[in-house]
């Protein structure tokens, strides 16, 4: 019994098996992976050359397409055998010669097509099936966090079906409340006629005629103005002594032009002794509205009648008093009304940057109030210098423009939160 075992195991020791590897072939096996659903184990598949290896001489397993179909499934191979970052090889083992061949196995992964919904489109997604689609895995897979805030969206969603019922209940309500409401013209006109200005001319011709002079100085404190004596003046110094307000630059500057040139324009000088006035009644009115005779007082260079009329253009009386008091929009006021003379006697071109000095305010606020006029702020062109006698150095200088038709600045447009 043993002599028997020890034979056959001789026997199966004498046995040659060898090995070998076959260059890649024209065709040889594949390994099919099916990652979804897999076909019966009878359903035939063919092999198809891809249309660019047509030409080729030999035709390699990686350059084919596997396919194959049952009655309601098709399957294609969709990498068409290329690598995937290793190598399979099969062994094919020979009985009768006794040796192993081991062929290259390209893996081919498959995907399937369902007949019955090859021809159909796939539905578009809207926007809110994503977002109950989201909100789902939120409710499954989120934070608590993210779920107390899905579930405050779903509390605040208004449900745009029960609207539908009271839809023209208040379009109709929304038209009889509307109704009398001003148009856009209509609008501008009254936000136009409310503007802390002079009065205008909208259709002036010239900018002369957009601000008449007694619509800024009423003509009974245009003939309380006397300048007699600024006339008689002899020098700079006793002129600038006798106004209401010593220390402004562009009145001193503008006064010397005035008295340099071969005539007097008595109508400019009134106009800037009027200007003075205007300056000092600003410095010191605010801190002396409860003592008129105190204010005469300390404003005695600037005449009875106009001193009245500038505390009741520019000042205000509350309800349970008497008493005048200035607030900011009798001062924008007042100063608007002050730069629409600046711009006559600058022939409606002003230096802002002086005018800014003189009051002790910005230059950005100046030109604010100078635009609210009507003006434009900017630099004039050399034949504009020589129209109004400035030496060619004053084009780096921007200054506020007075032109027509008159154009006022917009409201600036609320940014969107």
């Amino acid at each position: 019994m043993a002599s028997m075992s020890a034979s056959r195991k001789r026997k199966r020791d004498e046995r040659n098996v060898s090995f070998r590897v076959r260059d890649q072939a024209t065709y040889g096996p594949v390994l099919a992976s099916f990652p979804a659903v897999a076909p019966p184990a009878k359903t035939p598949f063919k092999c198809y050359v891809q249309e660019k290896h047509r030409s080729e001489e030999k035709t390699s397993s990686q350059s084919m397409v596997i396919a194959g179909e049952t009655d309601r499934v098709e399957f294609t191979s969709r990498n068409h055998g290329e690598p995937t970052g290793c190598r399979y090889l099969v062994g094919i083992h020979d009985k009768r010669t006794g040796i192993t061949t081991l062929c290259s196995a390209p893996l081919h992964v498959f995907s399937r097509q369902v007949k019955a919904l090859k021809g159909l489109e796939p539905a578009a997604v809207t926007a809110a099936q994503r977002l109950e689609a989201r909100n789902a895995l939120g409710e499954i897979f989120g934070t608590k966090k993210a779920q107390a805030i899905i579930r405050a969206r779903e509390r605040n969603k208004v449900d745009v079906s029960a609207m539908q019922n009271v839809a023209g209940h208040l379009q109709d309500r929304i038209e009889n409340n509307t109704i009398n409401l001003p148009t856009k013209e209509e609008a501008k006109a009254v936000a136009d006629s409310s503007r802390l200005i002079p009065e205008y001319q909208a259709g002036a011709a010239t900018p002369d005629d957009v601000y008449q002079l007694h619509d800024i100085i009423p003509e009974v404190e245009w003939n309380a103005l006397s300048v007699s004596a600024l006339t008689a003046a002899q020098s700079q110094r006793e002129r600038v002594a006798l106004l209401p307000h010593t220390r402004s630059i562009w009145i001193n500057q503008n006064l010397h032009l005035l008295f340099s040139a071969p005539k007097v324009n008595k109508n400019t000088v009134k106009i800037l002794f009027y200007i003075s006035c205007m300056l000092a009644f600003r410095n010191i009115a605010p801190k002396n509205l409860s003592d008129k005779q105190v204010l005469q007082e300390r404003l005695s260079r600037i005449p009875n009648v106009v001193l009245d009329g500038l505390l009741s253009r520019f000042t205000e009386t509350s309800r349970d008093s008497d008493q005048s008091r200035s607030t900011s929009q009798t001062e924008t006021s007042l100063l608007t009304h002050m730069f629409a003379l600046c711009l006559k006697v600058d022939d409606y071109a002003t230096d802002t940057t002086l005018v800014a000095t003189d009051l002790s305010m910005q230059v950005t606020k100046v030109n604010a109030l100078f635009k609210s006029l009507g003006c434009k702020i900017e630099k004039l062109s050399m034949t504009e210098l020589r129209r109004l006698g400035l030496p060619d150095t004053a084009a780096a200088t921007k200054r506020a423009v007075l032109k027509v038709p008159l154009e006022f600045p917009r409201p600036r447009a609320k940014r969107r939160t």
